[in-house]
């Protein structure tokens, strides 16, 4: 896989697309973008514009795209899935105790 095809394969991912969601939307099928993305297909300036517009970049940003900005940017949605997995958590809790207390007092008797 060459480093563009790679590139292009981690945004895709980035975006939980499948190669048959970016091959329909190129209009292209899915074995010819296959090929792009594995390096066996090289491509032509305006295919390269093509796929970086769909991932809403410009043909440099997609050339130099690198595999840290693509981890940092997990790194930041892990972070954020954390904080909000602890803000749920505590919202649990909250709820527990209501529950508890509410039975105490139906059952207090």
């Amino acid at each position: 896989m060459n480093k563009v095809g790679k590139k292009i394969r981690l945004l895709r991912h980035q975006k939980g697309w499948s190669q048959q969601d970016v091959a329909k939307k190129l209009g292209i099928s899915i074995p010819a973008f296959s090929k792009m993305e594995t390096g066996i297909t090289d491509l032509n300036l305006s295919r390269l514009i093509q796929i970086a517009n769909l991932f809403n970049l410009t043909a440099v940003q997609l050339l130099s795209f690198s595999e840290t900005d693509h981890i940092n940017d997990y790194i930041d949605g892990i972070t954020l899935i954390q904080q909000k997995l602890k803000e749920r958590e505590e919202e649990i809790i909250q709820l527990q105790k209501k529950i508890i207390h509410l039975y105490e007092l139906l059952h207090k008797d």
